[in-house]
């Protein structure tokens, strides 16, 4: 039964994106928001989810799958180090918290009005240009 509503809710989520629904994408879609819950993820660390619930899937499908969600505004992107990308199932705008040692990206208390990060005097963008977001990144590490 649980499964069934995963996969309700990852094709509404699929056509609220404007995504057209294939069996590759539904599973993916399942596993990212078919309980629900928001989640950080990788595009490897998705790759091991779907071979850990018996499905297949290739990694290069995993990859494109997510800048497609991404692309359609239901994940954000966040680059956090080199080229080590992180989607985010929440796309409202709210900072993270990166734990340098283990590599995990958590939200930064967005649901706290006191955790509220304020950003001012950015630079004026170029003309021609507006700022579409500004993603802030608080690296940790333990002390």
């Amino acid at each position: 039964m649980a499964m069934i509503e995963a996969k309700r809710k990852a094709a509404l989520w699929l056509e609220n994106g404007g995504i057209r629904a294939t069996r590759q994408r539904e599973i993916l879609a399942a596993l990212l928001m078919g309980d629900g819950h928001n989640r950080h993820v990788t595009a490897e660390s998705l790759f091991d989810a779907v071979r850990g619930c018996g499905e297949r899937v290739s990694l290069a499908t995993v990859y494109n799958t997510l800048r497609a969600f991404s692309e359609a505004g239901l994940l954000r992107e966040i680059h956090v180090t080199g080229g080590k990308v992180y989607f985010d199932t929440d796309t409202t705008n709210h900072a993270h918290f990166y734990w340098e040692d283990t590599g995990e990206l958590h939200d930064a208390g967005h649901d706290a009005p006191e955790h509220e990060v304020r950003v001012s005097n950015l630079p004026t963008p170029p003309e021609g240009t507006e700022v579409s977001r500004v993603d802030v990144v608080i690296r940790l590490r333990r002390i």
